[in-house]
């Protein structure tokens, strides 16, 4: 498969590159010199990087397709676990993923994912919090944003 930088990922395009199951959003990229530390393999803290700009992007495409409310809610973490389970070094290329597993009325679960070609290097699951755009209260999720959540990639409800 010929990888395709910076622009989601279809579902073929995903499986095509080893991903078991496609997920709402992925993309993929490569491993520069600057993402590694002095043992020549990724930097933990790049994959946060990796992570928070694939989520951004995530939360501007449901804005995009009318899910929020305008404006949209501060997106605050409140919570979050990353798991390194393989190194990647300079070159590689990989794909970040990102889809909700879960809701309540002001927050969501997200699970990310790094690939590369079929194998799971790292993960992070967090909760995010929706805040007023003021900062000063939670923002309820519309309901057409839960039920895109519990249709098109199958998040549980918790509230």
């Amino acid at each position: 498969m010929t990888v395709i930088y910076h622009t989601p990922l279809s579902a073929d395009q995903q499986r095509a590159a080893g991903l078991s199951e496609p997920q709402p959003l992925a993309m993929a990229d490569q491993v520069r010199f600057s993402d590694l530390d002095t043992n020549n393999h990724v930097n933990n803290t790049v994959y946060f990087e990796w992570f928070e700009r694939l989520r951004i992007r995530y939360t501007q495409q449901l804005v995009a397709r009318g899910l929020f409310d305008v404006p949209g809610p501060r997106v605050v973490i409140r919570s979050g676990s990353i798991r390194y389970l393989h190194e990647l070094l300079e070159r590689e290329d990989y794909i970040v993923t990102c889809r909700c597993t879960s809701f309540r009325n002001t927050s969501y679960g997200l699970a990310q994912q790094v690939w590369v070609e079929g194998q799971l290097r790292a993960t992070f699951d967090c909760v995010l919090v929706m805040l007023d755009p003021d900062g000063n209260g939670r923002y309820l999720l519309p309901d057409r944003l839960k039920r895109y959540f519990e249709t098109n990639e199958m998040a549980k409800s918790e509230g």
